[in-house]
């Protein structure tokens, strides 16, 4: 296993990947967002920012925490603050620069990734849902050691679920337990596919997508990145349940063959 160090956290560059676990878009209600993005057979729907360190707007406020979540402030115009885990696998890569372009992402370790998400119908980037300042997102302290990615390597044997335990300590499945290579894009493939949209993928205003590419070139080049490679399907309590004050989040990637974990576990607190 790896420790991961907040404070190191803070150099790296953080994004994320959308619709890359069957019907987890429809079921968070935002397949609808991406009805202009065009894609071949089951590549997912593209890459989004959530951390971008140096900017000084929203994308440049520090999300991550190991042991909690912080609802955030209420803003005029807003609706209800419906806040929905996003169980994921995160993956730590380096990253190889060729002038201001990617050219290899080198993945060193993976581990619970909790991208938690606002719901808000209408917003106009992915990046708006994800980013609220301090403690937004949660990341396992943990990850395990791992650089092979291919789905017949070490990490076949790894497994992805999320469970809600709330106020009353009553706990529920709330991610369906789901095997890592049962992400539609895994491995090489996946890591082939992001740094392809790294280069190309621009954006526009008709799509809930921006050019990360240029935010990480932006953010001055940095040499590591946390990936969230999508979040899996929710169960149907899952689906329905938003996060409440006193909830606790646990998302968990564990091996089925050595019983070893990297756990995450969130508390949802009120400001």
């Amino acid at each position: 296993m790896i420790d991961i160090d907040l404070a190191e956290l803070r150099n790296w560059f953080g994004f994320g990947v959308a619709g890359n676990f069957a019907g987890h878009l429809e079921q968070a209600g935002e397949a609808g967002d991406f009805v202009k993005v065009v894609t071949e057979g089951y590549a997912p729907k593209g890459i989004f920012p959530w951390y971008a360190p140096g900017r000084d707007d929203f994308l440049g406020e520090f999300p991550l925490s190991n042991d909690s979540i912080v609802l955030p402030g209420t803003v005029e115009g807003d609706g209800p603050l419906n806040l929905q885990i996003e169980p994921e696998v995160g993956v730590a890569c380096r990253v190889v620069w060729e002038g201001d372009t990617v050219v290899r992402l080198e993945p060193f370790a993976l581990g619970a990734f909790n991208d938690c998400s606002i719901r808000r119908p209408g917003a106009p980037k992915i990046s708006y849902k994800k980013n609220w300042g301090a403690s937004s997102k949660g990341v396992a302290p943990q990850f395990f050691d791992i650089s092979d990615l291919t789905p017949d390597g070490p990490t076949a044997t790894l497994r992805l679920v999320c469970y809600l335990r709330d106020s009353s300590g009553e706990e529920h499945a709330y991610g369906i337990d789901s095997p890592l290579v049962g992400y539609s894009y895994y491995g090489e493939v996946l890591l082939d596919w992001i740094v392809e949209r790294l280069a190309n993928q621009k954006g526009s205003a008709d799509t809930p997508l921006e050019d990360v590419g240029a935010l990480m070139v932006a953010s001055g080049h940095p040499q590591n990145v946390l990936i969230g490679i999508g979040a899996t399907r929710y169960t149907p309590l899952g689906e329905s349940t938003y996060l409440r004050p006193g909830d606790e989040a646990i998302v968990r990637v564990y091996d089925t063959e050595t019983g070893a974990a990297s756990e995450l576990r969130q508390l949802v607190s009120s400001r």
